[in-house]
């Protein structure tokens, strides 16, 4: 991928889309997919509608039984455990998902945390970075086999326009000499993007392809660290709860942008990009307010992608991604 590449295709949906609208007419029957995350929010919105479409869906979830009562009425629809931030955890889920799929076509990395306090985990790494990175990051790593087998699977990955927010802190990926939990954020959501671009070019030649995304602006569960009042003077909600941000999508609007990265057919053949509004995004300047979107350069260069990968390969121990095809 290049920043050539990364330049709007003229789809025909928008950031006013529904997965109603992006799923229409789409037939999954026989898929197999995995939606992280995929028991509230955006991923509860994703998983219903695979399923509706004929997708055998897996979910992977920190609190399997209350998973599985939100579920009970999808059809095609499992639960295992799994805690991102936990990456034995991870391990055994993706043991777990082996056993129960014999491919994987789709694997959605939907699930997140934002803003948190600070919370060390492992060996001590910064808890943002762990949970929307290390994790997805292992899990990926560790049902590749199950990619390859799909001849054609999708990895579509969940960042944010908050990446605008910082690239990767090199120096200090772990918040060591002091924590800021929005510069966390950034950083991880970062993360979420180098990945995609990383797996991508691994993946290609065996043909897996990688997305990552922004799905807008959206109030869900991920806010759930945040104070009311944070939200209040943010200008998200009122006093009630209500959104009114403006600019703010519901949560099928929201899921919208991964559907189409997963389904499309405008993107066969491409891979390693960022997109929002159901469609590829531009690059941003460096200058260039969140809101206005696009995606900064940092956040698709593929020298920083490697250099992640390896970062990442090596705290985690995953288990090294082989293309079988050069």
């Amino acid at each position: 991928m290049t920043t050539t590449e990364q330049r709007p295709l003229g789809s025909p949906f928008s950031a006013a889309t529904t997965a109603e609208d992006v799923m229409a007419g789409v037939d999954l029957t026989g898929a197999c997919a995995v939606v992280t995350g995929g028991s509230s929010g955006l991923g509860l919105e994703t998983t219903r509608r695979l399923a509706a479409a004929g997708a055998r869906v897996v979910v992977p979830a920190r609190r399997p039984d209350a998973a599985r009562a939100v579920l009970a009425e999808v059809p095609g629809c499992e639960v295992v455990p799994m805690d991102l931030a936990d990456l034995a955890g991870v391990r055994a889920a993706a043991r777990r998902i082996k056993d129960l799929l014999d491919r994987l076509d789709l694997l959605m990395a939907v699930a997140g945390v934002m803003a948190t306090p600070e919370r060390r985990v492992g060996p001590g790494w910064e808890g943002q970075f762990a949970a929307n990175h290390f994790g997805h990051f292992a899990l990926a790593c560790e049902l590749y086999p199950l990619l390859v087998a799909a001849q054609g699977a999708r990895v579509v990955v969940n960042s944010s326009a908050g990446h605008t927010l910082t690239d990767i802190r090199w120096h200090d990926p772990h918040f060591r000499t002091g924590y800021d939990k929005w510069l966390a954020y950034g950083q991880a959501k970062t993360a979420n993007s180098l990945f995609a671009v990383r797996l991508d070019t691994l993946g290609r030649g065996d043909g897996v392809r990688a997305f990552a995304l922004h799905p807008g602006k959206i109030i869900t569960g991920l806010q759930r660290e945040m104070t009311s009042r944070e939200q209040i003077d943010r200008g998200w909600v009122d006093e009630h709860g209500h959104v009114i941000g403006a600019g703010f999508k519901t949560p099928s609007q929201g899921a919208a942008t991964g559907l189409w990265a997963a389904t499309s057919p405008l993107l066969d053949g491409r891979g390693g990009l960022y997109l929002e509004d159901c469609d590829i995004a531009p690059v941003s300047a460096p200058d260039a307010p969140m809101d206005d979107g696009g995606v900064r350069a940092y956040a698709v260069a593929p020298g920083p992608a490697a250099r992640l990968w390896d970062l990442s390969l090596a705290a985690t121990g995953a288990t090294p991604v082989t293309p079988l095809t050069r």
